[in-house]
């Protein structure tokens, strides 16, 4: 580093490897994640079907498999007209 240019030369610059890269060890290890990065998740819902769509859903089937049940039992036995 000189007076016209601040930048230290890679060549010359401490801790440098022979590539100009540093030295085996020196460098710090991996980031781990960003696991801990955001703030704490207190509410994790389950993945899935609950039970309270889940019954409703087959209610509403229940109920469309008889209404056509039923409809097929009195065409069947000449309900109409």
């Amino acid at each position: 580093m000189d007076a016209q240019n601040q930048d230290p030369d890679p060549k010359k610059a401490a801790g440098r490897d022979v590539g100009g890269g540093p030295p085996p060890g020196e460098t710090p290890p991996g980031e781990g994640g960003l696991s801990g990065a955001g703030p704490r998740e207190t509410h994790n819902p389950t993945k899935g079907w609950s039970v309270a769509p889940l019954t409703a859903l087959l209610v509403v089937v229940a109920l469309f498999v008889a209404f056509f049940l039923t409809y097929a039992i009195w065409i069947a036995v000449g309900g109409i007209g």
